[in-house]
């Protein structure tokens, strides 16, 4: 894509972190936005805050692990502005912990969010966008935990690895189809979110019992480091301009972080000389800053 003023974007998981400074950036570009959450205050708060700087944009409750939250989506976008020329599945969550105690309702809840809110918005949306026969893209957020397989994050990684291999189909989908929208995954590092307090909108049927609650001293340090790391990381408005620069450039992989490039290189290196997964426990330390 090239042109961008009066196209329309729908962004999910847009009252926060990387998917607020998307709709930030999209507005900033002149397009209309489509702010989707299940953090209802924080979305009606980011929808006023644009609103103030003129933007043209619309807030939608939305659940993106149900099918019908987001046909609901994309009904009120195109009722409210006509078309959808961006469309970013970026809602997610984390879930931590060693992957034979993680409960059902904990993979239920990460697959559901981070995973099928993608697969409900390539559904959904991509016919649409296909009949409008306009340039068009659709940016998948996965992460650099769907490139490596870190400890401790089976859940997650699950999800952001299945994120990566569906958008690279589509991709070949799409290009095969002769189609004019285009896709890309977003792979990016620590970042400085509110990743790790996703818990504060997880759903009470994707609750856990207390009683199947452990309290494991190594998860909870784990998490803390990863807590650090994210501070430290690159900062949410730095990863909507790689976006931004990946949507007008049509690139596909969209790695924030390139000092993540040799944990990756080893994984694939491990994968064909057919050796034991390496993990360096030092490396994540190494991984973090702000660098471009």
């Amino acid at each position: 894509m090239k042109e961008f003023k009066d196209k329309v974007a729908v962004v999910t998981g847009a009252a926060s972190g990387i998917g607020r400074a998307m709709a930030e950036r999209f507005a900033a570009e002149g397009m209309k936005v489509v702010l989707a959450d299940i953090e209802q205050g924080a979305l009606a708060e980011t929808e006023a805050e644009l609103k103030a700087r003129s933007a043209a944009v619309l807030a939608v409750p939305t659940d993106v692990s149900k099918g019908g939250d987001v046909e609901a989506l994309a009904e009120k976008s195109i009722a409210a502005f006509g078309a959808v020329h961006v469309l970013c599945n970026n809602a997610g969550v984390a879930v931590g912990g060693v992957s034979w105690e993680r409960t059902v309702a904990d993979w239920e809840w990460g697959l559901g969010v981070n995973l099928w809110g993608v697969i409900h918005g390539i559904r959904v949306f991509v016919p649409i966008m296909l009949r409008q026969d306009t340039e068009g893209h659709i940016i998948n957020t996965a992460s650099m935990a769907g490139l490596v397989s870190l400890p401790l994050m089976s859940v997650y990684n699950v999800s952001k690895h299945a994120i990566v291999t569906l958008s690279e189909a589509l991709h070949h989908e799409l290009a095969l189809s002769g189609a004019k929208v285009k896709a890309s995954v977003l792979c990016p590092g620590w970042v400085n979110t509110r990743l790790m307090d996703s818990d504060r909108n997880r759903p009470s049927d994707v609750l856990n019992d207390p009683a199947q609650e452990i309290s494991d001293p190594a998860k909870e340090a784990f998490e803390q480091t990863i807590r650090e790391l994210l501070v430290t990381g690159l900062t949410p408005e730095q990863v909507a301009d790689h976006v931004f620069d990946a949507i007008r450039g049509e690139k596909f992989y969209v790695l924030t972080h390139p000092e993540w490039k040799d944990m990756v290189r080893t994984r694939m290196e491990d994968i064909l000389e057919e050796r034991k997964p390496t993990f360096d426990p030092g490396a994540l330390g190494q991984e973090s800053g702000r660098r471009e």
